[in-house]
């Protein structure tokens, strides 16, 4: 279907896409310029955030870019079935949370936790994410000028060759950015009806689930565990190492973590760390799990739902066979500073190149692609970002931990709210979105952390649990690499209440010749 001279709307393009996916349209979506005699820049494999956004920046530089992408739809797994649908559970989580902690007070009914439910919520999101999908078709064509061929699998025949459905592409350069999925791990019954990852959750889930178990620590485990548990679905996780000290996850601070993990289980969610999972049970839907704990027994959970958070990995196995890429030791794409497979003219992007598998590195490092292969020499660091997760919170944190800075400074100062050693607890740190349970349940309102270098008085590690700051710690990223110290912090202008106290917790040392705690 040749869409290069056709101007479709948002309706149109939801119900475009909603007849590719249930059968009806099965043929290629392209808009391609065939007057135009240029020759393509570099072909974007996958169309997700790293191509799209990878491509976008080429185009604006000049050059002129092909996405290929297998679904009739740009920006990936991020709006079908990954970062948009855990941000809506997680702000469920949080409205049942306030409705579970104040029910039957103030104008609160008895909280009902069966009319909370998962597969409502997952129908509502079904039902609402073709709007993004078309969006992002529409403005890519319309707005940026790119051009692509989307419901079709691309073939890389060599580093400059792509073949897509009847037609075959050459460019200067390939940027390959072809995502990731759940790995798998080996465990007998894994392949049983009730078994699914975030994918087939959204996609398979039709029967509600009374009981949990989820597989693996990840993100995933906590923010979907998280949710379910809201639900009132009865949640455990099996984790192979503590919660959120996973090699996918840098720069936790204990104390944060201790009051992350702590919440979870104080709202009923049972947490095995250190555990195994060894035999999923029932016969053909999941009836069980039979796990070995940290000290050694063996038990055995009762469930109708299993979800498996065990990371994620790259299918690459045809790329190698191919293009001979290298791989590191986790099966991602090997990639320089610059997104350089070891293949002249191979870029990689995305969740293919590894952690962190986050919707920033892959816009940037999509930018990053364009930017070297147009000429513009440009590197990418990603060895210090600011991080988050939810539970029925905000988790965000940036920087160096506590431990982390002691190590490397020496002689450091730490500003927390709640400071340690109260008798009692206070309703600190204090802001929107907290406000009720400062009055109600002070010992939840949250927690945050500031870590000083006190010799030169730089911020160097940033740590929050509550509401409302995590959109400050892109910011906080930005100034902690310039060296922001303690009294330009106690300058900066707040506002009040705000959730991110740090500026006038500054202030109050900011005065002090020889820092102290506070």
């Amino acid at each position: 279907m040749q869409l290069n001279n056709v101007t479709l709307g948002i309706a149109e393009w939801r119900d475009l896409i909603r007849r590719v996916e249930i059968g009806e349209v099965r043929e290629p979506l392209v808009n391609i310029d065939d007057s135009d005699a240029a020759p393509w820049d570099a072909i974007f494999v996958g169309g997700g955030a790293a191509g799209r956004f990878g491509a976008a920046y080429l185009k604006a530089m000049g050059g002129r870019p092909l996405v290929v992408d297998r679904w009739p739809f740009l920006g990936g797994s991020c709006p079908h079935q990954a970062c948009v649908p855990h941000h809506l559970f997680s702000e469920a989580a949080r409205e049942l949370d306030y409705m579970r902690w104040n029910s039957g007070t103030l104008w609160f009914p008895k909280f009902d936790d069966s009319t909370a439910s998962i597969l409502d919520l997952i129908s509502l999101f079904r039902s609402g994410r073709a709007a993004a999908h078309a969006f992002m078709n529409w403005q890519t064509k319309e707005q940026l000028g790119v051009e692509y061929v989307l419901n079709a699998e691309a073939t890389v025949i060599d580093c400059h060759t792509v073949n897509v459905a009847d037609g075959s592409y050459t460019a200067r350069n390939l940027v390959l950015a072809t995502g990731a999925q759940t790995a798998h791990p080996r465990i007998p019954g894994i392949r049983k009806r009730g078994v699914f990852d975030f994918a087939s959750l959204i996609e398979d889930l039709d029967y509600e689930p009374t009981k949990c178990v989820i597989v693996g620590g990840s993100k995933v485990a906590m923010e979907y565990g998280s949710f379910f548990q809201a639900t009132g679905c009865q949640t455990t996780i099996l984790s192979r190492s503590p919660l959120m000290r996973g090699t996918s996850l840098h720069h936790v601070d204990e104390d944060l973590r201790i009051f992350v993990v702590s919440g979870m289980r104080a709202r009923g969610l049972t947490v095995h760390e250190d555990s195994a999972t060894l035999e999923i049970l029932g016969d053909e839907h999941v009836e069980g799990v039979r796990a070995r704990l940290a000290d050694g027994a063996e038990i055995v959970l009762d469930t109708d739902f299993v979800l498996l958070a065990t990371g994620e990995l790259p299918a690459t196995a045809e790329l190698v066979r191919t293009l001979g890429i290298e791989l590191d030791e986790h099966g991602f794409v090997e990639v320089d500073t610059q997104m350089r497979t070891s293949v002249a003219g191979v870029y990689a992007v995305g969740d293919l190149i590894g952690s962190p598998l986050e919707m920033f590195k892959a816009r940037k490092c999509g930018m990053t692609a364009a930017r070297n292969i147009m000429g513009e020499p440009y590197t990418l660091d990603l060895s210090q970002y600011p991080d988050f997760l939810h539970t029925t919170y905000e988790v965000t944190w940036v920087g160096l931990t506590e431990q982390e800075a002691r190590e490397k400074y020496g002689e450091i100062i730490v500003i927390q709210m709640p400071p340690n050693g109260l008798d009692q607890p206070i309703p600190l740190p204090l802001a929107e979105g907290s406000m009720l349970y400062a009055f109600t349940r002070p010992e939840i309102t949250g927690y945050q952390k500031a870590v000083f270098d006190a010799r030169s008085r730089r911020l160097v590690g940033a740590h929050h649990v509550g509401f409302g700051a995590k959109d400050a710690f892109q910011y906080l990223d930005h100034l902690i690499k310039r060296g922001i110290t303690i009294d330009e912090l106690g300058e900066m202008n707040e506002l009040f209440l705000n959730p991110e106290h740090f500026i006038q917790l500054s202030r109050l040392r900011a005065g002090q010749h020889a820092l102290h705690d506070l």
